[in-house]
């Protein structure tokens, strides 16, 4: 674990690490505090940095946090991309995950993720109930769910999963000029200076983008493929599940009620939209903040008992 130099001035007071695990290397910001820690899993092509106003918030609340950046976006690094994608698949991210929170220290958290982050959570509970509390997942559908419900309408919304899907495509037009193409979602007063600043130092790594492509590419294959065998087998979240969405995003316009799918999913779920545009942590920080703080301080009840979907 290698202890890197101190933030400026977002993360104040926290600490940032590389942590080594089996084929990757994290980088991690990470404050220590009382109870179970939170761990804040960010979206494309945002970096751990998005959550720099939400964790201040929970730090300052006393709650532990730990902001990692997943496997090939921002500062991490993973291995070279496999023909089949499962180096940059959901499973392997969760995997990265859950030894950076036992190598420092923790057998337990609890989970936020948000859009890419958000199926890198799913993937983690599903696959490690016993380690993850409770689980928040935002402006998210499972994948295959998204899949399931594709036509001309999310297509044309959600057009880059496809174009990210192609092999070799994308990394000539977006490294042609990658600050032009992520800065139109990318406006630094919204965002904060250094935030914005580190996503555009990442944007611009050729090996960052790959990654964050190969990202996509799994999504449509080995996670796809992950998620049919979860239904086939019947598996269930069985921890306490949290659904939060943009209220200006395009969620609930393409798919309808996000809670109606995720019941299918998981045995406790609950949740609302938030009145903001899709990056959240960014544009609604005390919004998102107390949704969470209210969440993990709640008291858990007594699942039903779930057997179809």
């Amino acid at each position: 674990m290698a202890q890197r130099g101190a933030p400026q001035v977002m993360f104040d007071g926290f600490t940032c690490v590389e942590i080594d695990t089996t084929d990757a290397r994290i980088f991690v910001r990470h404050r220590r505090g009382a109870g179970t820690p939170v761990m804040l899993l960010h979206g494309h092509p945002r970096t751990s940095a998005t959550w720099h106003r939400v964790a201040a918030l929970l730090a300052d609340a006393g709650h532990a946090v730990i902001c990692p950046d997943l496997r090939g976006y921002g500062r991490s690094r993973g291995p070279a991309p496999s023909q089949d994608h499962s180096a940059h698949s959901k499973r392997a991210m969760a995997g990265d995950m859950l030894q950076v929170a036992h190598r420092l220290g923790y057998q337990k958290i609890r989970l936020v993720g948000h859009d890419r982050g958000s199926y890198v959570a799913l993937r983690l509970a599903l696959d490690h109930p016993d380690v993850v509390e409770r689980v928040v997942l935002i402006d998210s559908l499972p994948i295959s769910e998204h899949l399931r419900r594709a036509d001309a309408e999310f297509a044309t919304a959600w057009w880059h999963w496809f174009f990210f899907a192609q092999p070799e495509i994308p990394e000539r037009v977006i490294m042609a000029d990658p600050s032009a193409w992520y800065a139109p979602k990318a406006d630094p007063v919204s965002m904060g200076e250094e935030n914005h600043a580190e996503l555009m130092r990442a944007v611009r790594t050729p090996s960052v983008v790959r990654a964050m492509l190969e990202d996509y590419r799994a999504g449509l294959t080995v996670d796809r493929a992950h998620e049919h065998d979860d239904v086939a087998r019947g598996r269930l979240l069985t921890m306490p599940v949290l659904i939060l969405w943009s209220l200006r995003d395009d969620l609930v316009r393409l798919h309808g009620d996000p809670l109606a799918v995720w019941n299918r999913w998981a045995a406790d779920v609950s949740g609302f939209g938030i009145d903001c545009g899709h990056h959240i942590a960014e544009e609604a920080p005390q919004e998102l903040a107390a949704a969470l703080m209210g969440f993990f301080a709640a008291q858990s009840r007594p699942a039903p008992t779930r057997t179809e979907r």
